[in-house]
């Protein structure tokens, strides 16, 4: 989790006491992607974001 606080704040987010999966949605909101982490049911097809390899494991 502190890798995901620290890329938060240098998105200009600020953690506070989000949860990893509310966290991760605004980063994808940031970087330009659906806040759609966690709900792919494994089989989430956007390559392009960082959090896919995790995603597809929750």
């Amino acid at each position: 989790m502190p890798e995901l606080k620290a890329r938060a704040n240098e998105l200009g987010i600020t953690p506070g006491k989000l949860n990893k999966t509310e966290l991760i949605r605004e980063i994808q909101i940031a970087e330009g992607f659906t806040p759609c982490y966690g709900t792919a049911d494994g089989q989430c097809e956007n390559t392009e974001c960082c959090f896919v390899s995790d995603c597809n494991k929750v």
